[in-house]
């Protein structure tokens, strides 16, 4: 029997086709019968169809904004479009979009319970560049969330209220967490207020200690039912929810009536373990469930937003998934390909090398970062100065303490002492060995914003860099609410030529 080329071209084509067309997240919980009625992702498509915006972007040089798009229909989002539009700039978050199509966006949170850092209290947003990530080689970016730091939607349409059934994953980064409340993903309150137990189901993430607690030393996924986090049907402990080791993680938490589960994974491979699939806690308001059906990201139901992680993707669903179902999607998670990247740019450091940092903004130009005592300020340096001026003025580069995929800098003529950042003030600090100091005391140079040599930005608060201010040093952001965060010269006072040391 003859073959008709036309004919096997058309089925090589139609099964190329269906080859190229891969079920995404929310393609996976609907076909288990659980769709989405949130999708939120900076670094992705989470449906195989979808083309629309996944964020937006706001830059500081002008405050216009920018929606960034995946680079084809179900594909990973256009790093370059931001890069582009943010470069010699800085850039913030200000919309997360919903990709469900039901317009449940996250957008800056407003003030609650507690309320947020800037002056009117809603909550600081992320900074666009913070969470830099490859998917299969692709770059993109995540949202890294320092305290303070917030977004929510207190009018979503066809999340679960009352004792309704639904289910929700964030892929989170497994590295960057704190012990304040409370690092949540999920199902809150619409009034930004503590209403009650039960009020709330959250993906919770970190080492809090103040309710539930898992095994070890943590962090740990649990969830936020309001007055309460869970690692189990008790308040206390449950030994078989594990403290997360993996760079990526998928945290799962979904729940019915009088049935609740926690589930998780390395995003980057292998499968979903369960730590806890049972009834809900015995304590009063958790059984039936009360929840109101806002959306939040970074924050507690009442907007305690003491809290830290780093966010790339995450949905909300309508019904109870299965196990089944959840499986596929960590499948598909982990074939996403996610990866750690660079975290520097413009011109390399040298572990062990000693540097200065002169200053580059016109009229200041003879300055370089230096110290007084414990204070980090700018002093006119150079050949001539006293061997003791110079040594204030000169920083041996190390590993950064709390990533090491960055810097922290040490002082020359007080060993053991580290530039670190205390209420947003550039200190000279002894290394106190602990989380806290290590994160303020690491920075991520990057290629200058005023087009030369570096701006040394903050690990664990990206908005913020090293700036000169009446002589002084600060972490300071461009256009927040501190005198120092003022957008006058912003970029020329946070780029610094980082030159041989003076000692």
């Amino acid at each position: 029997m003859l073959s008709h080329p036309r004919l096997e071209r058309s089925c090589v084509l139609a099964l190329g086709l269906v080859a190229s067309v891969i079920a995404a997240p929310c393609d996976l919980y609907s076909s288990g019968g659980t769709p989405c009625i949130a999708a939120h992702s900076t670094t992705r498509a989470l449906y195989s169809a979808y083309s629309g915006s996944l964020y937006q972007v706001k830059r500081g040089s002008d405050n216009t904004t920018t929606n960034i798009t995946p680079l084809s229909a179900g594909g990973v989002a256009n790093a370059a479009a931001q890069d582009t539009f943010c470069a010699s700039t800085t850039c913030l978050i200000t919309i997360i979009y919903d990709q469900s199509g039901k317009g449940n966006h996250l957008t800056q949170a407003p003030p609650g319970g507690f309320s947020g850092p800037d002056l009117n209290g809603y909550d600081n947003l992320a900074s666009a560049t913070g969470a830099p990530v490859t998917l299969n080689g692709q770059k993109a970016y995540g949202v890294f969330m320092s305290p303070g730091t917030g977004y929510r939607n207190d009018a979503a349409s066809g999340t679960a209220t009352g004792d309704g059934s639904e289910g929700m994953y964030a892929v989170l980064d497994g590295t960057h967490y704190n012990g304040a409340c409370c690092y949540d993903y999920g199902n809150a309150e619409v009034s930004n207020k503590d209403t009650g137990n039960g009020h709330m189901e959250a993906i919770y993430f970190g080492t809090s200690t103040s309710w539930g607690t898992g095994a070890g030393s943590g962090p740990w996924i649990m969830a936020d039912m309001e007055n309460g986090l869970f690692s189990g049907e008790s308040v206390t402990n449950n030994a078989a929810d594990l403290s997360i080791t993996s760079r990526f993680v998928t945290a799962i938490i979904k729940g019915e009536p009088n049935q609740w589960a926690i589930r998780a994974g390395n995003s980057a491979s292998g499968a979903l373990s369960t730590y806890y699939s049972g009834v809900r806690p015995a304590a009063s308001g958790y059984n039936p469930m009360s929840k109101e059906g806002a959306i939040i990201l970074g924050i507690g139901g009442d907007n305690s937003n003491g809290a830290q992680g780093t966010f790339y993707e995450g949905v909300m669903t309508s019904g109870y998934p299965s196990d089944a179902t959840e499986n596929s999607v960590q499948a598909n998670i982990v074939a996403a390909g996610y990866a750690t990247t660079s975290l520097t740019s413009g011109p390399a450091l040298t572990v062990g090398s000693s540097i200065s940092f002169h200053v580059t903004t016109p009229g200041y130009t003879t300055r370089y970062i230096a110290h007084t005592g414990t204070t980090v300020n700018t002093q006119v340096v150079n050949s001539s100065s006293t061997t003791a001026l110079q040594q204030q003025a000169s920083w041996i580069v190390v590993a950064g303490l709390a990533n090491s995929a960055c810097y922290s800098f040490e002082s020359v003529d007080t060993a053991g002492s580290y530039i670190r950042h205390y209420n947003f003030a550039l200190l000279l600090n002894t290394n106190d060995g602990t989380k806290q100091f290590h994160e303020d005391a690491t920075f991520c140079p990057i290629a200058g914003l005023s087009g030369e040599g570096n701006s040394i930005r903050s690990w664990s608060y990206p908005t913020r860099y090293f700036r000169h201010y009446a002589n002084v040093g600060y972490a300071a952001s461009n256009g927040g609410v501190q005198t120092f965060d003022a957008p006058a010269s912003f970029n020329n006072d946070v780029t610094f030529l980082v030159v041989d040391g003076f000692a």
